[in-house]
């Protein structure tokens, strides 16, 4: 009896150790698409990883060009530049605050930034507003076409922290098309200011695409959300992310500033069909500048200047996948992580809608093969990728560093997403 007992256990125990590998059970196909955008010539490198819940690898793999990244282990420790991905971390961050009494999302972004409080609109030339000039192109209509010079009027609204978390704010990239706007954008190289008071110097100066509130544009409205944070709690992002989030959790491999031996992969940029390193400047969002990753930087910008490994922002993930909580402390209320994936805006598109700049997709998404519905998804700017799926309790990421994918490379994440998926839904039958 003690010896069948003891076979049950062992058993038992196995099962365990190897269940969070279910999901996948043909990690062969998997490798193959790793290596297929590398070989292809779409990818410098390409890493892939799917975590449980308990941070256990369900699957991982990675390849190189070693041509081109001959100095680089591309593993869960390599360090990322992550872009957009900081996002979610600042509203996190912001609902945390929110929280603690420390600010209000219906706060006026004033009562942090009363340098905001006369913020201009820019209008096109016969008063259009200009976030819906994109959806014009190709009218007759070629006044409205060519909306510069700009109108400058006074905003008729109040602009509010909520706004800011869903890009409603009116706040942009220089990508809207719009040369006298981008231009004027790209004049202030934002990125190269040297602390927060000097960014918010240089965004008094720029007019917001629209009256706040109208309708939402993405764009630096996370980056104010930063600046508010900081202002409402009296630290800086880099702190407070320290203090609140990496610190309480036991989390490694998140943060702004590069540590004395952080090694950043290179820039590459696609942009001309083969890969090759990119162009300074080339990264030209903000302007001709990037955020600053040295130990020196004092600039933390909430929407786009955050580093992180695979296993440093999977375990950020996984916070948001068990409600506001990991490695025994709780960051946030269980309400407020459900407010984040919420929805909130895009309630009209056919893919899904936006929670609190977090992506959650449709069944259209499962349809063509791409995952499943009510997948919280999200990316950065340099090809990152991360998905959270709440119905199976794991996160996955998919991470390289290409600005401007070729064209053998679009798709990338669709089919590596979609290859995971067609293997769960067959075990699932």
């Amino acid at each position: 009896m003690k010896n069948t007992l003891f076979l049950l256990l062992i058993l038992f125990s196995f099962y365990s150790c190897n269940n969070k590998e279910s999901l996948i059970y043909d990690s062969n196909s998997l490798d193959s698409l790793v290596s297929k955008y590398v070989d292809n010539g779409s990818q410098a490198l390409l890493l892939v990883r799917l975590e449980d819940r308990n941070g256990n690898t369900i699957y991982q793999n990675s390849d190189k060009d070693n041509d081109l990244v001959p100095n680089h282990d591309i593993n869960e420790n390599t360090w990322f530049r992550i872009w957009s991905m900081s996002k979610i971390v600042t509203i996190s961050l912001t609902m945390d605050l929110v929280e603690d009494g420390l600010l209000s999302l219906n706060d006026p972004v004033s009562k942090y930034i009363p340098e905001f409080s006369n913020l201009k609109v820019a209008l096109s030339n016969n008063d259009q507003a200009l976030t819906g000039y994109g959806q014009t192109l190709g009218n007759d209509n070629l006044e409205l076409q060519n909306p510069c010079p700009l109108k400058l009027v006074e905003s008729n609204s109040e602009m509010t922290v909520l706004q800011l978390i869903n890009h409603e704010a009116g706040f942009y990239y220089s990508t809207t098309g719009i040369d006298c706007l981008d231009n004027a954008l790209d004049s202030k190289n934002l990125a190269a200011a040297k602390n927060s008071n000097e960014l918010i110097q240089k965004l008094s100066e720029l007019p917001l695409i629209d009256h706040p509130g109208n309708k939402d544009f993405y764009g630096l409205n996370t980056t104010v959300l930063g600046l508010v944070n900081e202002i409402a709690s009296g630290e800086s992002l880099d702190n407070l992310v320290k203090n609140r989030i990496t610190g309480p959790m036991n989390i490694n491999g998140l943060q702004y500033n590069k540590n004395s031996d952080t090694q950043l992969l290179p820039v590459f940029s696609g942009i001309d069909s083969i890969i090759r390193l990119a162009n300074e400047g080339e990264l030209d969002i903000m302007g001709s500048y990037v955020p600053g990753y040295g130990s020196g930087n004092k600039l933390f910008m909430g929407g786009e200047g955050m580093i992180g490994t695979a296993d440093g922002y999977s375990d950020f993930l996984r916070m948001l996948l068990n409600h506001g909580e990991l490695n025994g402390h709780r960051f946030l209320n269980e309400s407020s992580v459900k407010e984040i994936y919420a929805p909130h805006t895009q309630l009209d598109n056919e893919y899904g809608y936006n929670g609190y700049n977090l992506w959650v997709t449709s069944d259209l998404n499962k349809e063509k093969g791409y995952g499943d519905e009510g997948l919280w998804t999200g990316g950065g700017y340099e090809g990152t990728h991360f998905w959270i799926d709440p119905k199976r309790d794991f996160v996955g990421l998919i991470m390289t560093q290409m600005f401007e994918t070729p064209k053998a490379g679009h798709g990338r994440d669709n089919e590596i997403r979609g290859e995971v998926y067609k293997q769960i839904f067959k075990l699932e039958e």
